[in-house]
């Protein structure tokens, strides 16, 4: 039997928009333990890191010397705690899920289970998330992870935030559909397997889940999947702080998380940009209850 260990990590230093921070509770208050129980999975639930709250914070403190990227103290201390229970949890033969918080605590995610391991990695999103202080419209850090854990720009040599397991040619965007110039030529010019919306509705989301989970577990250890919220379309998934039209439908983000289940090569997971603020009737933080649950092997029959 599969065992889970369930880590909220209640950020909102990488975003614009207070409230995310909420969205480890509204997971749980959805119904994730019965989700996953359901799916015939051991669950383990430790609980969520202790975040300060960004109100009582600086976001300044420790700014880069280039750029822009607001809580980097903060954003910092939390991904390497994160990346510290990650690692212990796969020590102890479990499977952890991080629950955000905003995206930028996948950097934690990626540096804990790359520890040790060749991983890869699947992003669900509708964003690249491959800027850098430099290259940042925002200064938010939840549009930097990827670019972070593959030491790429002002992230190079940033002993916490970079996975050393983790290589660009294992890494897979499925639903793009909000990517800054820069972020496009870093695609191109570091070889990822990148997808966006016309490709899923050209080849259907089957084909480019089995694609993009080949390219990532391609002579890894495993892959990590990383499940942004807005990945679906905002009349699926309203509580997220950073909506685009167009998004993936619930059917289609099912028969991607069933994918990921089939190939039997989940390491690690996480499931971020849930604000209960933004929300209708808890219903975002149930979607990412149900797809969480999908991809530990929850069918209909």
């Amino acid at each position: 039997m599969t065992r889970v260990k369930i880590i909220g990590a209640p950020t909102d230093y990488g975003a614009n928009r207070r409230g995310v921070d909420m969205g480890p509770s509204a997971i749980r208050y959805g119904g994730l333990g019965d989700e996953l129980a359901g799916a015939g999975v051991d669950v383990v639930d430790a609980g969520d890191l202790a975040v300060p709250r960004a109100e009582e914070r600086d976001p300044d403190t420790d700014a880069p010397s280039e750029g822009e990227a607001k809580f980097l103290h903060e954003v910092a201390d939390v991904c390497r705690r994160l990346a510290d229970v990650v690692e212990g949890t796969l020590a102890e033969g479990a499977v952890p899920l991080a629950l955000g918080g905003d995206h930028s605590i996948a950097i934690g995610s990626l540096v804990g289970a790359a520890r040790d391991a060749d991983i890869g990695a699947v992003w669900f999103d509708a964003h690249a998330d491959l800027n850098t202080p430099s290259t940042t419209p925002s200064g938010n850090v939840h549009g930097m992870p990827l670019a972070a854990a593959l030491g790429i720009g002002d992230f190079a040599d940033t002993e916490w935030a970079n996975a050393s397991g983790l290589e660009p040619e294992n890494v897979a965007l499925v639903g793009l559909r909000s990517v800054d110039a820069e972020e496009v030529e870093l695609l191109r010019e570091h070889g990822f397997t990148a997808y966006t919306m016309s490709d899923i509705d050209e080849r259907g989301i089957t084909d480019v889940t089995e694609d993009a989970l080949n390219a990532a577990s391609a002579g890894v250890d495993g892959v990590h999947v990383s499940l942004d919220l807005d990945w679906l379309d905002p009349k699926e998934a309203p509580g997220v702080g950073t909506p685009v039209r167009g998004g993936v439908t619930y059917r289609e983000a099912h028969s991607a998380m069933e994918i990921v289940d089939e190939f039997d090569c989940l390491r690690s997971m996480e499931a971020v940009e849930v604000n209960p603020t933004l929300d209708q009737h808890n219903e975002t933080a149930e979607l990412a209850t149900e797809l969480a649950a999908s991809a530990f092997g929850k069918r209909v029959i």
